[in-house]
């Protein structure tokens, strides 16, 4: 540990990989003597994590560089993540930011931060360390805490399927794995330091082993699943593609396979599939949900779907409500399009008006929300016992997740923070499932 009187505060934008490479930067500024604070408070070093998925993430990033500044002038701005790669010289203009380091080699952003607090790079000039990524190979991280009740465990990078709403590929680079040996001693350790679920992300989670001999999602799985002690493993988005019947065979045996798959549809409609050059279609994501739930009860879905693609039809959206309906996902993440300059979505023509994006927006958010409420109703119906890993605390309940992400609340007088204990269903009011603990973790 070098002798740094310093603190740092990391802003994440995006998705669980990042929040997951914000950690490990955090645990490696951490040992090298860095104090750890919230970004919200007076730091003398931010990191800016940055997104790029669409021109808000953009915009974002921008207003949290400027927002750090302003927190203190005086501070140093390094800035990471997606953004950075692809724009590291607009960036690196911006009054106030002092280093942009790229994505495949996020942890220098400590040793530029060293660098600058020691002189050895002038203040008054930005440092640009951002190398080609389609060269890049994966870079070794880990941690071995985690603040919340669950952790994410990064095992995948890169995504190689170039859909033409999406920039990310030309952030991220092709797929490169985690070497599973550097997965299960990750795991291990976090779960011999107590953690109670762990969810194995990245860029394209379906991918992982394709870069490495003989060795795929499902052979990682059941060596985690050998793990002692090992709790929940839960999977990241996965390309419905991936969810075939020998896929399936092998998982259902898992005792530590949480019974909830996050499906990156995008859309029910085969024709905008297509335009969105996806690597299934409607049949295909269907038949991946009926094999699941053939092959594991009470299995519940959620999903991300964009509404508004160029040249959406009527049609076109009527066939994704139906998808919807038919699929019955306990929850659906609606994105109207955006704009990605750099796609090829962005220069089709027949781009729809911000006003028929509403509008099929809130549509579709109407149809998932009583699907949502009927699911959750039929559940507390039955008054099942369940095991819920408490996560938060307001107002005199405490809120967790059971293993096949329903969420539930039950009145309790102290936070229940990282317990797990099984709690009687009582009634749902659409969004959330009441019920009464069984067992106080507290008590035992």
């Amino acid at each position: 540990m070098l002798n740094i009187n310093a603190s740092v505060g990391i802003y994440t934008l995006g998705c669980k990989v990042n929040q997951y490479e914000s950690e490990a930067i955090a645990e490696e500024f951490s040992r090298q003597g860095f104090d750890i604070l919230s970004p919200t408070e007076i730091c003398d070093v931010y990191v800016i994590n940055t997104c790029t998925v669409t021109a808000e993430s953009d915009r974002k990033a921008r207003q949290f560089i400027r927002r750090a500044i302003s927190r203190n002038p005086a501070a140093y701005i390094l800035v990471t993540g997606c953004l950075a790669q692809t724009s590291p010289e607009a960036l690196s203009a911006m009054a106030g930011v002092h280093a942009v380091v790229g994505n495949s080699e996020k942890l220098s952003v400590v040793t530029e931060a060293i660098r600058i607090l020691r002189n050895e790079h002038p203040a008054s000039q930005a440092s640009v360390r951002v190398t080609p990524i389609e060269d890049a190979s994966f870079e070794s991280m880990r941690i071995t805490t985690f603040d919340r009740t669950r952790a994410y465990v990064k095992i995948e990078d890169g995504c190689e399927n170039h859909c033409t709403y999406c920039i990310i590929p030309s952030a991220r680079g092709r797929v490169r794995s985690k070497e599973p040996e550097a997965v299960l001693a990750e795991v291990t350790e976090l779960t011999k330091n107590g953690c109670r679920e762990v969810v194995l992300t990245g860029i394209e989670t379906a991918s992982y082993g394709k870069d490495l001999a003989g060795v795929d999602l499902a052979d990682l799985l059941e060596r985690i699943d050998q793990i002692e002690g090992i709790g929940r493993v839960r999977l990241g988005s996965l390309d419905p593609s991936l969810i075939r019947p020998a896929f399936v065979n092998r998982i259902t045996s898992l005792s530590s396979l949480a019974p909830h798959f996050h499906l990156s549809l995008q859309s029910g409609s085969n024709r905008i599939l297509a335009r969105m050059k996806r690597k299934y279609n409607r049949e295909m994501a269907l038949s991946a949900i009926r094999l699941l739930r053939d092959a594991i009860p009470g299995v519940q879905f959620t999903t991300d779907v964009i509404v508004g693609f160029p040249g959406e039809t009527e049609e076109d959206f009527q066939d994704t409500v139906s998808f919807v309906q038919e699929a019955r996902f306990l929850t659906v993440h609606i994105f109207p399009y955006s704009k990605r300059k750099g796609t090829l979505a962005a220069s089709m023509e027949e781009q729809l008006s911000t006003e028929v994006k509403r509008r099929r927006l809130h549509e579709l958010e109407e149809v998932a929300a009583r699907i949502r409420q009927e699911l959750l109703e039929n559940v507390a119906r039955r008054s099942p016992i369940v095991e819920v890993l408490f996560e938060s605390y307001e107002k005199g309940y405490a809120y967790g997740h059971t293993a096949d992400f329903l969420e539930v609340a039950v009145p309790s007088s102290v936070p229940l923070h990282g317990e797990m204990a099984p709690v009687r269903l009582e009634r749902s009011d659409g969004v959330v499932c009441f019920g009464q603990l069984q067992e106080n973790p507290h008590d035992i």
